[in-house]
């Protein structure tokens, strides 16, 4: 017979029960759904503290690269290890890899870097069921606002490669592009690995977007596609030496 005081074992993408709301849930309620108004101003220095944890930790890791995809990804997949590649060939050009810190595409990238013997990071995030960092971190840092974990994808990297993903990779790729389009950053690759996924939205972007002025056309630019792990590699060490040629 069942023991009803055993709790059921959940599967890691079942939801939490709605009573236990992630900080981000209570972030963005409206000021009409608080207990109390003015939990908000206190929750700034809650924020404040995961950039400080943030900053400090990623400070000294050097050059780095940001990987994204999907976390459904699993070892053996072909995207898997042409992961693990890019991530490795990146590696042993000097850079470290940073990641959500979780299973699919960033434990791949993750494990790249470890086999190359760069920095491996893991920034995770607080979500309504569990997410474990990957057996590949050298550094793992846990976050519970979204936006605070977007930022340390973008002050510490020098590139972003993007494989297939859901919404989570789309909104890193177009936070990216944003940036770049706005000279919010400068002179920072985004490469899309796998043309045959990216096609539709390439396309989109350029048959539809660019046609009616919603972007200009250089904008179209701003993404490279590849799917072979040497190029993607190449294409960034590449930027950044000419980055670096300019500057002098």
């Amino acid at each position: 017979m069942d023991d009803p005081s055993k709790k059921p074992e959940r599967a890691p993408s079942e939801p939490l029960p709605h009573e236990f709301p992630t900080e981000d849930e209570r972030l963005l309620e409206s000021v009409q759904n608080h207990m109390a108004v003015g939990k908000d101003a206190w929750r700034i220095f809650r924020i404040m503290g995961e950039f400080v944890e943030g900053f400090e930790d990623l400070s000294e890791i050097g050059s780095a690269v940001s990987i994204f995809g999907s976390a459904r990804v699993r070892p053996g997949d072909p995207q898997y290890e042409q992961c693990v590649e890019t991530a490795r060939m990146l590696g042993q050009a000097g850079y470290a890899i940073i990641t959500g810190g979780g299973p699919g595409i960033m434990e791949a990238a993750n494990k790249g870097a470890k086999l190359a013997g760069a920095k491996s990071v893991g920034c995770n995030i607080e979500l309504p069921f569990e997410q474990r960092g990957n057996a590949y971190l050298d550094v793992s840092i846990d976050f519970r606002y979204f936006f605070v974990r977007k930022t340390m994808f973008v002050k510490y990297a020098e590139a972003f490669v993007i494989f297939p993903g859901g919404f989570g990779t789309m909104d890193e790729l177009f936070e990216a592009l944003t940036l770049i389009q706005t000279n919010k950053v400068r002179d920072f690759p985004v490469v899309l690995f796998g043309s045959d996924y990216w096609r539709g939205l390439t396309d989109w972007i350029r048959d539809t977007m660019a046609p009616e002025g919603k972007i200009a056309h250089e904008d179209l630019d701003l993404m490279y596609v590849t799917d072979n792990p040497a190029d993607a590699a190449a294409h960034i060490v590449r930027r950044q030496g000419e980055r670096l040629a300019h500057r002098r």
